[in-house]
């Protein structure tokens, strides 16, 4: 006798994903989505007991960097450990389709650049079975994940494969490339790209240092490039900038969107050079949304920062002279030599040979910058700096920082909070998330392998803004979940998830509110040619289901892998829709 439901969630806190106040109750699922929510006394062919736990809607993460990893590997890791069941990747203007055979090494330059990852994993990683972007989503879709994919087409990758060496050096398009831009623009669309990605900021750039090929694109050349998803009738699109001018940066977003009645979302972050540009931005994106435009923006939820380490990207000792001699040893012969009386004295007392360490000048920002502990704190306080460390216990910074980073035999990271941060606060967060037209975002999952590690950020969301924070206000558990839930897949066109909700996909958490933890950041070695990347675990998610299947149980895969390429926006379901 056939079952009545094949799975059922029992006596769980249900916290739906519409912003409701939790409730207990059972969740029922057949067929890969929610069948009933309530009271549920039908037969099923599996239980799982969530009394005492959360039941929440799959996380859906709309920034982050699996372009690559997505075609060698299976688990987009680390997004899956955090509770993440659909990921949007493409963003910030790069990827790698579409591509010619002689551009390979250009887009992976790019890559390495802009988002800290090596290119010998990039050229040993990725298969290159593709040239056209229809082409790469057909690769990914013979593919099965732990989460759910979805694809934007990447500016700078279509700006190279329609202009050659002319787009690459940012020359202006003509109008033959507009036209040629928007036309694969609308075939990708079509295809099954959920949107459009650029990037108009200083800090992307590629591995030699050359801004991004997108940096100084024309408004006629975006433009052209949102009608093409225009004609297609699909697609969002996604801008990250500098703002330096943002009246008019937010002024030509505007038009485009006006002109493309296609929705757009900006990366919007509190900047320490100009902390209060991000209100004038919000103040626009509010006013543009009350005359009907669909204007969004992508917050940091905690302060975008860089870690350095011994095994990391850069430390503060990386333009030492007498580090750069040992700098290729392998790590436990650096610790050595790093412990040595002799050698630790001559390090000490010697300068760097550049005014500035790659990225940053740690001499002038001891007063910012944190030990990494155990329990990671990401709202940190002044007098947990290294410079308020070294002040009490009459040491040099220099000297507090290499002691940290031997401990855990050379593994010890420090923290440098960058961006929302800039007086030591999160309240601009605070602020941006309250904000009616803003969802979590820019977590860059997948990304900045050896710098940065904020995959985690939808962990961070539940127990620090949730639960753990003490230096301001919380937000209420239902906003948080209906935020990175309901709101960030609405962003994208994703209409079939994020709810638990009759005949919505069945992305479930399970998750142990109290003991839900976030782990400190550490090293693997686990990507091609035994690349390095920071990774970051959590304690407390108890399963994680998607489309109905257990994919994770205590934060270990079970080895279902029911993920798949999403082929552009998705319909609500046809009841729901109705309504």
């Amino acid at each position: 006798m056939e079952k009545a439901y094949d799975l059922v969630v029992r006596g769980g806190t249900v916290v739906d994903g519409t912003g409701a106040a939790p409730l207990e109750a059972d969740v029922a699922v057949k067929d890969g989505r929610i069948a009933a929510v309530g009271k549920v006394s039908g037969t099923c062919a599996e239980e799982l007991d969530a009394k005492g736990l959360l039941v929440t809607p799959g996380f859906v993460d709309i920034h982050t960097h699996y372009d690559g990893q997505a075609t060698w590997d299976e688990r987009m890791q680390p997004s899956s450990w955090h509770g993440v069941t659909t990921v949007v990747m493409g963003n910030c203007g790069v990827g790698f389709a579409p591509c010619k055979p002689e551009d390979h090494d250009r887009l992976i330059r790019l890559m390495e650049g802009v988002e800290d990852i090596p290119f010998p994993v990039l050229s040993l990683g990725l298969p290159w079975n593709w040239e056209s972007y229809p082409d790469y989503l057909d690769a990914l879709a013979r593919r099965r994940f732990d989460v759910d994919i979805a694809s934007q087409l990447p500016h700078a990758a279509l700006r190279v494969f329609v202009m050659g060496e002319r787009g690459a050096n940012r020359e202006p398009a003509t109008e033959a490339d507009i036209h040629a831009m928007a036309a694969i623009a609308r075939r990708a669309a079509e295809a099954g790209a959920i949107g459009f990605s650029t990037s108009r900021t200083l800090n992307h750039r590629t591995s030699d240092g050359q801004p991004t090929p997108t940096l100084t694109a024309g408004e006629d050349e975006l433009t052209g490039i949102a009608l093409g998803l225009a004609a297609a009738g699909k697609g969002v699109l996604q801008f990250v900038s500098d703002f330096v001018d943002p009246e008019a940066e937010f002024d030509m977003l505007q038009r485009i969107v006006e002109r493309s009645g296609r929705p757009l979302s900006i990366s919007l972050v509190q900047s320490p050079r100009e902390p209060l540009v991000y209100r004038y931005l919000l103040e626009r994106m509010r006013a543009a949304n009350e005359k009907g435009l669909r204007m969004r923006a992508q917050v940091a939820t905690r302060p975008v920062g860089v870690l350095f380490g011994l095994e990391l990207t850069v430390n503060p000792f990386s333009r030492h002279p007498s580090y750069r001699e040992i700098a290729r040893l392998p790590l436990d012969e650096r610790v050595a030599r790093l412990r040595d009386p002799g050698f630790r004295a001559r390090l000490l007392a010697e300068e760097s040979d550049s005014p500035k360490t790659p990225g940053l000048s740690p001499a002038r920002s001891w007063d910012k910058i944190q030990l990494m502990g155990e329990e990671p704190d990401y709202e940190p306080r002044p007098e947990t700096s290294i410079a308020a460390i070294a002040e009490r216990q009459g040491k040099d910074p220099y000297e507090i920082a290499l002691d940290h980073m031997l401990t855990n035999g050379g593994r010890g990271m420090l923290y440098l909070p960058l961006l929302n941060y800039a007086d030591y606060s999160l309240d601009p967060a605070y602020e941006m998330l309250n904000h009616p037209d803003v969802v979590p975002g820019l977590s860059d999952g997948g990304a900045h392998v050896g710098m940065i590690c904020d995959g985690s950020f939808p962990t961070t969301n539940i127990v620090h803004w949730t639960r753990d924070r003490t230096r301001g206000p919380k937000l209420p558990l239902e906003k948080m979940v209906k935020a990175q839930c309901r709101d960030t897949a609405e962003t994208v066109g994703l209409y079939d998830r994020g709810l638990l909700a009759p005949g919505y996909r069945a992305d479930i958490n399970l998750i142990d509110y109290d003991r839900l933890t976030l782990k400190a950041p550490e090293v693997a070695y686990d990507l091609p040619s035994g690349g390095r990347r920071l990774i970051q675990r959590a304690e407390g998610y108890v399963a994680t289901l998607l489309a109905g299947q257990v994919t994770y149980r205590d934060g270990e895969p079970t080895g279902a892998l029911p993920g798949r390429l999403l082929r552009g926006a998705q319909d609500a379901p046809a009841a729901m829709a109705a309504e």
